[in-house]
Formats: structure tokens, C-alpha cells, sequence
């Protein structure tokens, strides 16, 4: 069974690849992918695999964008952090989930689920392309325009527009905006999930950052970038050389 994965942490892609190779070594993974546009481009070069572990959110879009350009017949199980998306459209549409940090006994599970179905998604595969479809329409995320943070026992509204970075520390999450610094209850990830991917960038696992604040980049060691933007940072701003064509695409986008 050949197998594609999504993913953009390269972390957590290898991790998967590990694990889904220790439960069936006939099993063989012929590509992992980072962003959607890499995605798209993939599945113009190269013939369907049998089937797709695919993450959600990716450096420059939703992996959604992918099933929107081209057309897959395979199935697709999606990789969340997310319990915020609707899992139950997952669930009416014979498609599997797995919620990160994945789990090697659902992993399992999604596997059988799949082989037990393997024959009906060969034999309709325009059918599955237009669950598949129907599914990304339902999942398309509304992202946030304001988010809540907590300071001295009041509930403040910050506008994700007045949102400069966030930037993670010592299992600290802080939202820096144009007025003042607040700590917030949301995870890097989910704050990912819930920023508009055109305005804002992962630079890496401590940084989000909006493209209104970039002020210059600069190439870094390694093949790395080092994004200055116009206002002072806890630390220096590295995108890994892995990322750094996807982030200057976002840029030029």
C-alpha cells in the first residue's frame, strides 16, 4: 500500500511515518509533502496513492485548498489539533480523523477502518470525490476576528488586525498587539487554526507573525531566514530552510 503524508511539522511527519511503519512494514510511504502548493503540484506529477494522511492546517493555506485544485480519489484520513473543526463532518462522510498528538492504537484503528472499506472507495471513486468535496465545503474555516484574552478577572476582546506576533516561552503563550502584551489560555496551534493563513505566517514553533509588521528578511545560516519586523521581539525570528520557500511565497501572495 503506498501512502502520501501532509504534513508541514517535520517533527511530527516523521513520528507518523515511524509509526505507521511499525504497524504494517508492507506499508510504503512514497512522499511526504509540507504545503499545498507543493501538494498540488505532486499530484499533477505523479499517480493517486492508496491513501492520504493529511494536516489540516499547513504553512500557507488549509490542506482543504489542495482538494479544491486537483481532483483525489483517494481516501483521507486528516491529522487535527483541532477538536474546533467539525469533527461530526468527518464522521458523515466515511472519512477518518486522527486528533494530534496521534495516538499509535487509533492510528491502528484508522488503518483497519480503511482496509475494510478499501473495496468500495476502488469501486466509487466519483462518489468519494464528491463526499470528499462536500466535505471540504462544510470545513472551511470561519477565521477569528477577535480574540479573547483574560487580564485581572476582565474578558478583553483583541482584534486579530491589531495582532503583531505571538510568541511562545516556557509554556507561555503571549499575544503581543499594538497596545500591550497578554498572556492567552490557546495553544500556538490553535491560535494558528484560528488566524487568516493570508495575513498570518508560523515562522516557526515560538513565532506567528502578521505580514503588516514584517519590515525587512534576511537570508540566515543554513539556508535559513531572519525576519525583522517593526517592533522589538523576546528573540531573533528563524524560518528553518525547509520553510523558507513557502514563507517568501506567502509573502509575494
Amino acid at each position: 500500500m503506498n501512502v502520501l503524508i501532509i504534513e508541514d511539522e517535520i517533527k511530527t511527519a516523521k513520528e507518523l511515518k515511524g509509526l505507521i511503519e511499525a504497524i504494517d512494514s508492507d506499508i510504503k510511504i512514497v512522499d511526504i509533502l509540507h504545503s499545498v502548493n507543493s501538494a498540488i503540484q505532486w499530484f499533477k506529477e505523479h499517480p493517486s496513492p492508496d491513501l492520504i494522511f493529511s494536516d489540516i492546517q499547513l504553512g500557507d493555506g488549509l490542506s482543504f485548498d489542495i482538494y479544491r485544485n486537483v481532483q483525489v480519489n483517494t481516501p483521507v484520513i486528516f491529522c487535527t489539533a483541532f477538536d474546533e473543526y467539525a469533527i461530526r463532518a468527518f464522521e458523515a462522510n466515511g472519512i477518518d480523523y486522527l486528533l494530534k498528538p496521534i495516538d499509535e492504537g487509533m492510528l491502528e484503528q484508522s488503518l483497519r477502518k480503511y482496509q475494510h472499506f478499501k473495496n468500495l472507495f476502488n469501486n466509487r471513486q466519483d462518489l468519494y470525490q464528491q463526499k470528499l468535496i462536500k466535505l471540504v465545503g462544510q470545513m472551511d474555516t470561519k477565521y477569528k476576528q477577535s480574540i479573547l484574552v483574560y487580564f485581572k478577572e476582565k474578558i478583553i476582546p483583541i482584534k486579530t488586525s491589531e495582532i503583531r506576533f505571538i510568541y511562545a516561552e516556557h509554556g507561555l503563550v503571549y499575544i503581543h498587539s499594538n497596545f500591550d502584551r497578554f498572556i492567552t489560555q490557546h495553544t500556538v496551534e490553535q491560535l494558528e487554526a484560528m488566524l487568516n493563513p493570508q495575513l498570518f505566517f508560523k515562522a516557526n514553533r515560538q513565532f506567528i507573525i502578521n505580514r503588516d509588521n514584517i519590515q525587512n528578511v534576511e537570508h540566515y545560516f543554513n539556508r535559513r531566514l531572519f525576519v525583522k519586523l517593526n517592533c522589538e521581539t523576546p528573540e531573533k525570528i528563524i524560518v528553518s530552510k525547509i520553510k523558507a520557500n513557502d514563507f517568501l511565497q506567502w509573502m509575494e501572495d
